[in-house]
């Protein structure tokens, strides 16, 4: 018998549940944004109840290109154009600050691209315009996603110095084949030495990225790259599932599809690490996030506080989401926003003194009630159907008479189970909880709609 069909989900069950479907960091998600003429962040600013706000502050550049990554970025090594780019950012912080005027700012996130690839002078210069034009509460979480590649013990202790509190790096996995194949070779001892020097400095919290799906993966391999992670003993370990599109970035057409783990290895793959990680004491947080008993993420989850938003899992779920240049997405009361994807483009709606925003989506009541549902799935792996119908005033099995109906076969393999005021997900099947939520997202009427997005599995 497999390690799969121990767990109750048989490989037949994980290859009918492996359809393309959304992560859900949003609902409704970021391809379903349209074309905005207005300032629609003003608008629905007048309308936002909540007293505080998050900064999302993303910095495209990278160094040198990752094959697998889907993110917005730009492979250059003239560090110069940070300088012209902080620049706009800071015209932007302008704009925007009116957004922010009544709010304290409580958490701070740079994410790309590669933050790394400021230098230690422009992440000085980059901290005195977010302090000089947001008011950041004494207690403020500040995170920082970093390339292990390019920084060093004095490039902690910098970031450190300017008072960022939670740092991530990029591990991915570290055997030297799957490395040199999605062009990321890096040292496991140096990525090491960088977290213990973080824990050292007085980091309060440090996570590590993994990802499951990359070519030439195998079960061995796998092993040693979450034994190496448990070595290290992060406060967090992300594991991302990689999601092959191809058609959609060219750099994942450098390798081809049949050095791929097929749908069975990608599922043995993270059951091997969720199995791994939770032996040793990590509580596992949704779909792919693990903490430490005592970290605030694992405490969040026990006290029923998850939330989920552009960036993942997080405590706030009572802030505004400022985002601040190229492709970063705003979250204002019900109101998506996005900025341009192309640098050239954000240059030109600053320089022209329009809202940066092109795309973006007010939420009607329907996205409301279905995003409480997705996003209670993806962080409680239950909703209680009594609350939904409570808060919104409906009665939840007819309205969602459709999506339960199409629970059905889902309820029959043991992958949900059904009561009169819960849905609950089952432990063994956390891993198909995309494919669950896809059940209760009206936009995903179409075999042409899912197939935008990344295999669920």
């Amino acid at each position: 018998m497999s390690t799969i069909e121990k767990d109750n989900v048989t490989t037949t069950t994980i290859t009918k549940y492996a359809q393309h479907a959304p992560r859900y960091t949003s609902y409704p998600t970021a391809l379903k944004f349209e074309p905005v003429q207005d300032d629609i962040l003003t608008i629905a600013n007048h309308q936002s109840q909540n007293k505080v706000a998050s900064l999302y502050v993303h910095i495209p550049f990278c160094k040198t290109l990752c094959y697998y990554c889907g993110c917005n970025k730009i492979v250059t090594r003239h560090n110069s154009k940070a300088d012209e780019y902080l620049d706009y950012i800071e015209k932007e912080m302008l704009a925007k600050r009116q957004l922010t005027e009544q709010k304290q700012v409580v958490a701070l996130h740079l994410g790309g691209g590669s933050p790394s690839f400021l230098t230690a002078l422009q992440h000085t210069y980059l901290m005195y315009l977010l302090k000089k034009h947001f008011a950041f509460t004494t207690d403020a979480e500040l995170s920082i996603e970093l390339d292990p590649r390019h920084v060093d013990e004095a490039y902690l202790d910098n970031l450190k110095s300017l008072g960022y509190t939670r740092i991530s790096f990029g591990l991915q996995d570290t055997d030297y084949n799957v490395q040199h194949t999605i062009n990321r070779v890096q040292s496991t001892s140096h990525i090491a030495k960088m977290v213990f020097h973080a824990r050292t400095i007085g980091f309060s919290s440090i996570n590590l990225d993994l990802i499951y799906g990359l070519p030439h993966q195998t079960e061995e391999t796998f092993t040693q790259t979450v034994a190496a992670t448990k070595a290290m003993l992060p406060d967090r370990i992300s594991l991302f599932s990689y999601a092959h599109l191809p058609e959609r970035f060219a750099a994942q057409r450098k390798f081809s599809d049949d050095i791929l783990p097929n749908v069975e290895l990608k599922a043995t793959l993270y059951k091997q690490a969720v199995r791994s990680l939770t032996k040793i004491g990590y509580v596992m947080i949704g779909l792919d996030h693990f903490a430490l008993p005592n970290d605030k993420l694992a405490i969040a989850k026990k006290e029923g506080q998850l939330h989920r938003n552009f960036q993942g899992y997080t405590l706030r779920g009572d802030a505004d989401l400022i985002g601040l240049g190229v492709s970063a997405i705003s979250t204002v009361g019900n109101a998506f926003a996005q900025n341009p994807k192309e640098l050239k483009h954000y240059f030109e709606r600053i320089n022209n003194a329009l809202p940066c925003a092109t795309v973006g989506l007010r939420l009607s009541e329907d996205d409301l009630i279905r995003r409480d549902v997705i996003s209670s799935l993806m962080c409680n792996l239950a909703v209680n159907k009594k609350e939904i119908s409570r808060k919104y005033h409906i009665n939840f099995d007819e309205y969602f008479a459709s999506a339960l109906d199409n629970l059905t076969p889902l309820l029959k393999d043991g992958v949900v189970i059904l009561s009169e005021n819960r849905i609950e997900v089952p432990e063994h099947a956390r891993i198909f909880i995309r494919a669950i939520c896809a059940r209760f997202d009206a936009y995903l009427n179409d075999n042409q709609a899912f197939n935008r997005y990344s295999r669920a599995i």
